[in-house]
């Protein structure tokens, strides 16, 4: 099952080198992957997301607990959790059928970012579910490509990182 993970590192040079390569030392396969500054213009905030066990998960836990460079880590459930990610995509659209594609866009409240006399790019923020059904609708137009960033993830309410069972160096 999915599971997203939210790690407070230093936001330092090569921390997220050092949290990727034990994943992929492991064997344990990143479904998507998103870092950024906190608050705290020391710290930065590495969201994964990982397709695992309970058992796989309680070893990344531990595994990533041991990097000096991690502070904390909480495992955000689904349903006490919001996510999202930022989609670009690039579709051919001519005057001919321009018109069509910004109501499909407009449907899914994705907005036109560029706009040349043969293409348009759409930007849409949300979850999975929603990028994959617009491109199922933009598909037929001709999507030229496509740039897709990992979910960047938060605990709903006053619930935060600093609530975390697991809290490191």
């Amino acid at each position: 099952m999915l599971k997203t993970i939210s790690i407070l590192v230093d936001n330092e040079a090569g921390v997220l080198a050092r949290v990727t390569n034990l994943f992929s030392r492991r064997g344990y396969n990143i479904d998507s992957l998103a870092v950024g500054t906190t608050d705290v213009p020391s710290q930065s905030r590495i969201t994964v997301r990982v397709d695992c066990d309970a058992r796989v998960l309680e070893q990344i836990i531990f595994q990533v607990g041991k990097l000096v460079c991690v502070h904390k880590v909480k495992v955000l459930e689904s349903d006490s959790q919001v996510s999202r990610e930022l989609t670009l995509i690039k579709v051919r659209a001519n005057a001919a059928v321009r018109g069509e594609i910004i109501q499909i866009a407009e449907v899914f409240r994705a907005r036109i970012i560029d706009l040349t006399p043969e293409a348009m790019t759409i930007e849409l923020t949300g979850d999975g579910g929603k990028t994959d059904a617009l491109l199922d609708m933009l598909r037929p137009y001709g999507v030229v490509e496509m740039a897709r960033t990992g979910i960047v993830a938060l605990d709903r309410g006053l619930a935060s990182i600093s609530d975390s069972p697991y809290i490191f160096n």
